[in-house]
């Protein structure tokens, strides 16, 4: 297909209550919006990586910027018969995997849209509903926060995500799971501790929990190897993972037994599906993790949570516990009392964003056009 026209958009919307984790506060989501065109189709891609550079090095305006300045020029105006030939023009742009992943993401709806199939038809998913899990930042006080988990439990999710950091640690995580002996638990630590913390790590590890997500520091692969060495609590890794080359090299240290996918932080979903295939043939579950994103990415979300291997329950949600005003239409919003959403069932995926939703919260924007 040929790319015709990209549009780029700023997006800023605010959150219903302030995303608090180990490195800081978000009382908004910051997220760029990548719309493709070929001929009388388009294909909207997704991603969020954040206001500041704090859970990886790429910002927001960077990410508008990178896609501005670099990027659309070597789109807009060429032919692209796959993902990995796009992937290919981009390459010899160093990291930027959020901006690639807005892109790329875009393409495949597009061609979704032209082959009027479901995403995830062309992704090879096959399940027909996704198991949807909650997580829980870090909170005011501790009463908060058992009130959000048994919220939580009574809704149906299956599992929930606990943010976990210095100062919101053990202290947190031991009288909710004296307050919730059997259920299924997992701590995101945002990158937040070292292998000093090792004693630290030998409490959380009597616990019981599911996973620990990202303890060690966001672009190591060793350490957390040794930490897994002397753990009996599966290690997940997220921020350590922007590639097939990480986890095929932290197979080989043994850094993890799980791995979050997140198409952005991976730059796209060709890297997601190449991840996802390495993970299952060598037995490591895997899952679907999330941002701060509208409807558009968690929709896309829930379509690559439809392949083999996501057989943990992922960060997917309805809109409206997170998010005071979405940009899309629909929203995302759970069908029924039980805590799973549906892959698509219409070309591409059924949230876009809606016009004037869109205007309100866009910062910026930009359009190129192929000559």
């Amino acid at each position: 297909m040929r790319i015709d026209r990209m549009e780029v958009y700023y997006v800023v919307f605010p959150l219903v209550y302030p995303w608090v984790t180990a490195y800081g506060a978000d009382p908004d989501a910051h997220s760029i919006l990548v719309k493709l065109a070929s001929g009388n189709y388009e294909g909207w891609g997704e991603s969020g990586p954040l206001y500041a550079p704090t859970y990886s090095s790429e910002s927001a305006v960077g990410v508008f910027h990178t896609i501005r300045e670099y990027f659309a020029p070597q789109i807009v105006g060429q032919e692209f018969e796959n993902a990995p030939d796009l992937v290919a023009r981009l390459k010899h742009f160093k990291g930027n995997q959020f901006a690639k992943g807005a892109v790329e993401i875009a393409w495949w709806v597009l061609k979704a849209n032209m082959e009027k199939k479901p995403l995830h038809q062309l992704l090879g998913g096959t399940r027909q509903v996704v198991d949807a899990g909650i997580a829980h930042g870090i909170k005011e006080n501790l009463d908060m926060l058992m009130q959000a988990i048994q919220k939580g439990i009574d809704m149906g999710y299956k599992r929930t995500k606990l943010k976990f950091a210095k100062g919101w640690g053990l202290e947190m995580l031991k009288p909710v799971r004296a307050n919730f002996p059997k259920h299924t638990f997992h701590i995101d630590c945002n990158s937040s501790f070292t292998l000093d913390d090792l004693p630290m790590f030998k409490e959380v590890d009597k616990l019981g929990l599911a996973m620990i997500e990202q303890p060690l520091p966001h672009d190591d692969l060793i350490e957390h190897a040794k930490l897994q060495a002397q753990m009996q609590t599966p290690i997940c890794l997220d921020e350590s993972i922007k590639s097939v080359r990480d986890l095929r090299l932290a197979i080989e240290l043994k850094s993890c037994r799980y791995v979050n996918i997140k198409h952005g932080r991976v730059g796209g979903l060709q890297s997601a599906l190449e991840i996802h295939n390495l993970a299952r043939d060598h037995g490591i579950p895997a899952w679907v993790g999330g941002m701060l994103e509208s409807s558009l990415a968690v929709g896309i979300s829930v379509e690559l949570a439809t392949l083999e291997n996501m057989v943990y329950p992922s960060d997917v949600g309805a809109s409206s516990q997170f998010i005071k005003e979405d940009i899309t239409e629909p929203t995302i919003e759970f069908p029924g009392k039980e805590r799973v959403l549906k892959p698509s069932s219409v070309p591409g995926v059924p949230y876009l964003p809606h016009p004037q939703k869109l205007a309100k919260h866009t910062r910026e924007k930009f359009i190129l056009e192929a000559k």
